[in-house]
């Protein structure tokens, strides 16, 4: 009767635990495969680029008001930051998400970043942005670590931890030490 009782309790607690941590083990995961693939493509934000030529024969590149007059053609005029003069007399304007780089032949490259709806918000929870949120995510992988320890021991016989949940539970833990072992230096 004791080996049905505690084999019971962790299936509700299994359960229970699981309905709790759904949510956030899906936006986790979300956020996890993103992030895994930042050098090819940012996960957070969109990069909107272009390239245009204008007559700048009227404005005077080395007067901020010009450089204000040009990006507001772009209505970018309210997300002015700085600009620097580089090589070849090239302006560089550092906007809030953006740059312009304005060449003394008129021709005029924009690149704007954009933030992604979904994956923007779910990374900005992946990287921890407070104190609270910092404890929630420690309860979170607590939770996770109950409900893989729960999980080994609900199912008994020919499919239960001594027997077939012991080689994928072996090979879950073989395979990252495996990779460790070969990719860690």
């Amino acid at each position: 009767m004791a080996k049905k009782k505690w084999r019971w309790w962790f299936r509700v607690i299994h359960r229970d635990v699981g309905y709790f941590i759904f949510g956030m083990t899906v936006i986790y995961s979300l956020s996890g495969i993103a992030l895994n693939h930042i050098n090819d493509w940012d996960p957070s934000y969109q990069k909107i680029e272009n390239t245009v030529n204008m007559d700048l024969s009227k404005y005077d590149l080395s007067n901020k008001e010009d450089i204000l007059k040009i990006i507001d053609v772009f209505g970018e005029k309210k997300n002015y930051k700085k600009h620097i003069k580089r090589r070849g007399g090239v302006i560089k304007v550092f906007l809030k998400k953006g740059i312009f780089l304005i060449s003394p032949d008129g021709e005029i490259f924009y690149e704007k970043w954009k933030r992604r709806p979904v994956f923007h918000a779910i990374n900005f929870l992946h990287y921890n942005p407070g104190k609270w949120w910092l404890w929630f995510s420690d309860i979170f992988a607590g939770l996770l670590i109950i409900i893989a320890i729960t999980g080994i021991f609900i199912v008994k016989g020919k499919n239960g931890i001594t027997r077939r949940g012991l080689v994928y539970t072996l090979l879950g833990i073989i395979i990252p030490l495996l990779f460790l072992f070969l990719n860690y230096d």
